[in-house]
C-alpha cells in the first residue's frame, strides 16, 4: 500500500485523457449489477405448504396448490419497496420445479394448481416486465427427487433444465447456483460439472451474471446475515475459489489487489427462515433492522438480496409487506436531502483530499462516497473531517469504498467537510460525494 501521490478526481471534471485502469475491473454487465444495489429473493415451492426449510423430494406434487398466486402482487410490492429485480427459486433442493420441465416429473405440471397447466416462471416474467423489474433464477443443482441424481447422466439433465429456464423466460440478470450437495433418492452424491453449467448459462444468457461461492461473476458474502466486511474488496483471487468454498471470512472481505472482479452479494431473509412459516409471522425483521443491514451491505459496496418468502396463498404476507414499505420510507427519510447539490458548495481537490465548502453551515451526520469503479477499486483507507475553529477534526474513519460507502458519525454543524484519502493502491478516482443529516443517533 502506498500513500497518495496524485490528485483525486471527481466525476464530471474534464480529464485530459481516460484514466488507466488499475488491477481487475468490472465488466459492463457487472457495472449495471452494481447500480441495482437491492433486489428480492423469493423462496417458494412445496416447503411453503409443508412448513419445511429443506424438502426431501418425497412430497406429493399435489401439496403445491396456491389458491391466490399473484406474481403481479410480488412485483408491485418489490417495486414499491425500491427493489430493482426478483430472483425466484425455480427449483430448490427437493427437486420440485415451478415450471413444467420436460426433464422432471416433479413439477407444477403434476400438481393440481391451474389443473397442471400453470407456470410460475412465466407469470413472474410477465409481472417483472409490467413493473419494470429485472428477473433472475435460482436453480439448485442438488435434487433429492430426480432418479438420475448421483450419476453422470444427471449433469446433462441439469443442463437441459438450465437451457429451458434461460431460453423461455426473457432476459435474466442473474443465475444463482447454490453450493449445497447432499444425497439424492439413490443415496448418492453428485459430482457437479460447474464449468459446463456456467458455459450453458453464458451460451443462452450472455449478459446474465452467475452467482456462486466461486463466482465467476458474483460471490457469496460468507454469511446469511446480510453483512459485508467493514473492509470489502470487490476484487478477490478467483483461482482460489471453488463451489462450497469453506473460508467465509475470505469471501466477506475479498482481496486487496485481487486478480478477479467478483463482488459480494449479501443474501438474507426478512424472516428467520427462507421459506414461509406461519409461526414466523411475528418475527419479520423491523425497518430498523433492515436499515442496519442496508448500511452493512449496500453501505459497504456490496449488493443486498433480501428474501421474501411467499406464503401458501401464493402472495407476499401482509407482515412482510408492511415492513418492506416502512423500510423504504425510512431510507427515503435518511437520504431525502443531499446537502451537496449544484450551487450549494464549492470543491477543491488536493494531493490527498477533497475539500468541500458549503455556502452556509449545516448540521450533518452521514457521508456517502463512491469510487469510479470502471477503473478499478483503489482506496484502502480514508477519513471524514470537518473544520471547527479553523482546524480540521476527524469525525470518522473507514477503509474501502468501492461502489458505495456510507459513513455515520456524531452530528456536527460545520460549513466545511473533507474526505481525506489516507491509503490507496493507485491514483484515487472519486465519482461522487453526498452529505446528509439523517435521523440516526
Amino acid at each position: 500500500m502506498r500513500k497518495i501521490l496524485f490528485l483525486c478526481l471527481l466525476a464530471g471534471i474534464t480529464m485530459a485523457q481516460t484514466p488507466k485502469p488499475y488491477g481487475a475491473t468490472p465488466s459492463a454487465d457487472q457495472l449495471k449489477w452494481h447500480k441495482m444495489e437491492y433486489y428480492a429473493f423469493v423462496h417458494f415451492g412445496p416447503n411453503s405448504f409443508t412448513d419445511k426449510e429443506w424438502g426431501d423430494g418425497t412430497e406429493k406434487e399435489e401439496v403445491f396448490n396456491p389458491t391466490q398466486l399473484d406474481c403481479r402482487q410480488w412485483a408491485r410490492i418489490a417495486k414499491a419497496a425500491g427493489m430493482k429485480g426478483i430472483i425466484i427459486t425455480a427449483k430448490h433442493h427437493d427437486g420440485f420445479a415451478l415450471y413444467p420441465s420436460k426433464y422432471s416429473t416433479h413439477t407444477v405440471r403434476e400438481s393440481k394448481w391451474r389443473d397442471g397447466k400453470g407456470d410460475v416462471l412465466k407469470e413472474l416474467s410477465a409481472a417483472c416486465k409490467e413493473y419494470g423489474l429485472k428477473m433472475g433464477i435460482y436453480i439448485s443443482p442438488w435434487d433429492r427427487n430426480h432418479p438420475t441424481y448421483g450419476t453422470p447422466e444427471y449433469n446433462q439433465v441439469y443442463v437441459n433444465m438450465l437451457k429451458e429456464i434461460t431460453t423461455q423466460y426473457g432476459d435474466l440478470f442473474e443465475v444463482w447456483f447454490d453450493g449445497a450437495n447432499g444425497e439424492g433418492p439413490n443415496g448418492k452424491k453428485q459430482v457437479y460439472d460447474f464449468p459446463l453449467f456456467n458455459k450453458t448459462v453464458k451460451t443462452y444468457q450472455p449478459h446474465a451474471l452467475i452467482f456462486s461461492d466461486a463466482g465467476p461473476d458474483i460471490r457469496w458474502v460468507g454469511n446469511e446475515r446480510g453483512f459485508a466486511g467493514e473492509t470489502c474488496w470487490s476484487t478477490i483471487n478467483g483461482a482460489q475459489l471453488f463451489p462450497a468454498y469453506d473460508k467465509p471470512k475470505h469471501l466477506n472481505v475479498g482481496d486487496e489487489n485481487g486478480t478477479h472482479w467478483i463482488p459480494a452479494e449479501c443474501d438474507v431473509s426478512i424472516r428467520p427462515g427462507w421459506f414461509y412459516h406461519k409461526a414466523e409471522d411475528d418475527k419479520v425483521k423491523t425497518p430498523a433492522a433492515l436499515m442496519d443491514i442496508w448500511n452493512k451491505s449496500v453501505g459497504r459496496g456490496a449488493n443486498l438480496l433480501l428474501n421474501i418468502p411467499v406464503d401458501g396463498r401464493g402472495i407476499v404476507n401482509e407482515n412482510d409487506e408492511k415492513s418492506l414499505i416502512e423500510f423504504k420510507k425510512m431510507r427515503d427519510e435518511y437520504f431525502r436531502k443531499n446537502l451537496l447539490t449544484k450551487g450549494t458548495f464549492t470543491k477543491t481537490t488536493g494531493e490527498n483530499s477533497i475539500d468541500i465548502k458549503m455556502n452556509k453551515a449545516q448540521s450533518f451526520n452521514c457521508l456517502v462516497v463512491q469510487e469510479d469503479i470502471r477503473y478499478g477499486q483503489r482506496v484502502s483507507e480514508f477519513a471524514v473531517q470537518v473544520k471547527e475553529n479553523n482546524e480540521w477534526k476527524t469525525v470518522a474513519t473507514a477503509t474501502t469504498i468501492g461502489h458505495k460507502r456510507i459513513v455515520y458519525f456524531p452530528r456536527v454543524n460545520s460549513k466545511e467537510v473533507r474526505v481525506a484519502i489516507q491509503g490507496t493502491l493507485a491514483r484515487p478516482l472519486i465519482a461522487n460525494v453526498e452529505l446528509y443529516d439523517t435521523p440516526a443517533n
